[in-house]
């Protein structure tokens, strides 16, 4: 049972820097009267704003600041739940949102949206919504049971009735359902993933007994054609390297061809200078008696003795000039036959060095066949580890299949729970259980108002009302005085409920504009 011992506040709405205080400890029931303006509805905003954070009003936040000191917008309410005493502190401007219990700070949660959590759901035990239904009563801003829809006459029943948590569980189970159906997915891929590889040890198992020993003998024949083709290789080059010896021998003797040939064309050219030289004295003698130059007589003897002189000396040259071109001729013939060898042994080097590539080739080939052989020989020796992996495999899917199975029990179990937490389910047949006595409270308290309706409320919380005029009214039917006693009535068997269940009872009238 709530019991509000005192609430105060300063700079909200109207209110300037001083404390209003209201001590409601004083009288047990609270009436506040007083003409239009003079701050009642100010109690019923000051109080929801410390417990909910929102005025009972429709007003905004920032408007209940005093507009003429624009700060230190305070409110503390105190009260008593249960012999626990509590005080809420709430401000804006700066904003604080501290709760006391027994004196003692609450430890401040990591947002105030988790401390007002704590106070609604721990502390207090109902929201906004239905404190408004159960505990004050106001004016414009105040809407009736009667108005609200279907859903939120449903809410504010449970909050009455307690049974919120049924919703809250439900939420959780929903929550766990949903968790659970993401493992079964995670489970049936994990499930998939260990079949497929299940297959694959199953088939590689049949491929290393049935193929293995066809596949190394294969891997055989290829090495063996291989060394075959490579001894082939091996013996050409073998002889193509003793052509090339031979082949270099024969150009050994045919070196340096080029180098004197250089020379002997050299002194050919020497020797053709010589023979010019000779040839063009002996014709000067020749033709010549006297001097052209200085027309002085030449010597006979002397002229005679340079002709002869000079043909001497040209049949020197000329059989010394056929030896040089018959040397040269010789040289041409050796260099030629340099060049000739050279192109042949290139040839042949080239041919060998083809031949050693392809021998490395086939020596590579080999080396991986034999490597694949060792692999699966290998492999034909540990079959019995591939048949464990093949077992573990198999486990691992058994164990799978099983978790699986646990997993759909589960949704099983929590499908029913769900189904059972619905609004159709437990949560029906507790409203139905105090449905007769809310019915019976309202027909109560509308009698001690001099309405004589009998009004029902059914498991949708729709209402059927008789009257001894009219058999079939609805809400909506009635004027407004007479729907303001429907109000009157609800409200206060909402309090007879709540007093009943220990949830929100309060000693605290709170006043209305209207009065019927």
């Amino acid at each position: 049972m709530i019991t509000f011992q005192k609430i105060k506040w300063k700079n909200f709405l109207s209110t300037g820097d001083h404390f209003s205080e209201i001590d409601f400890t004083k009288n047990g029931t609270n009436l506040i009267v007083g003409t239009n303006g003079t701050g009642k509805s100010t109690v019923l905003d000051a109080l929801t704003f410390s417990l909910f954070n929102k005025p009972f009003r429709k007003i905004n936040k920032s408007q209940l600041i005093n507009a003429t000191n624009e700060k230190d917008c305070l409110v503390e309410v105190e009260f008593n739940i249960n012999g626990k005493e509590y005080l809420v502190r709430r401000s804006i401007k700066p904003n604080l949102f501290e709760i006391e219990v027994n004196g003692q700070k609450m430890h401040k949660q990591a947002d105030d949206r988790a401390m007002q959590k704590i106070l609604e759901e721990n502390i207090l035990k109902v929201n906004y919504k239905s404190f408004t239904q159960i505990v004050i009563l106001g004016s414009s801003a105040f809407v009736p049971f009667m108005q609200l829809s279907g859903s939120n006459r449903r809410e504010v029943i449970e909050d009455l009735l307690d049974i919120r948590i049924f919703s809250a569980m439900n939420s959780i189970i929903k929550d766990k359902i949903r968790k659970q159906k993401e493992e079964i997915q995670v489970l049936d891929l994990k499930k998939d993933n260990v079949k497929d590889k299940l297959q694959m040890q199953e088939k590689f198992i049949e491929e290393l007994d049935n193929r293995g020993k066809e596949n190394i003998k294969g891997k055989k024949v290829k090495i063996n054609a291989l060394i075959e083709e490579t001894d082939k290789y091996v013996i050409t080059n073998e002889e193509l390297q003793s052509e090339v010896n031979d082949l270099t021998k024969e150009q050994e003797k045919v070196t340096g061809s080029s180098k004197k040939l250089r020379s002997l064309n050299n002194l050919k050219g020497k020797l053709s200078q010589k023979v010019a030289t000779i040839t063009k004295e002996h014709k000067f003698f020749s033709e010549n008696v006297t001097c052209p130059t200085c027309t002085q007589n030449i010597e006979e003897s002397f002229r005679l003795n340079r002709i002869n002189d000079a043909q001497t000396k040209a049949k020197e040259l000329q059989t010394g000039y056929q030896e040089l071109e018959k040397a040269i001729k010789n040289e041409e013939e050796r260099e030629h036959l340099f060049t000739k060898l050279t192109k042949e042994i290139t040839k042949l080097n080239n041919d060998i060095s083809q031949n050693n590539t392809r021998i490395s080739g086939h020596n590579r080939q080999i080396r991986d066949l034999e490597s694949e052989i060792q692999k699966l020989t290998d492999q034909l020796a540990n079959r019995n580890s591939e048949h464990e992996k093949l077992a573990e495999f198999n486990n691992n899917l058994q164990s799978i299949f099983k978790e699986l199975a646990d997993k759909k029990t589960e949704i099983i179990y929590h499908d029913f729970a769900y189904s059972l937490l619905k609004d159709d389910g437990v949560k029906t047949k507790i409203i139905k259980k105090y449905l007769p006595f809310i019915n019976q409270q309202v027909n109560r308290y509308l009698q001690k108002m001099d309405f004589y309706i009998n009004f029902r409320l059914n498991e949708e919380f729709s209402e059927t009302i008789e009257s001894p005029i009219h058999e079939n009214f609805s809400y909506s039917s009635f004027s407004e005085g007479e729907k303001m006693r429907i109000d009157l009535a609800l409200l206060f068997t909402w309090r007879e409920v709540a007093r009943v269940k220990t949830v929100s009872y309060t000693h605290l009238t709170l006043p209305t504009k209207r009065i019927v």
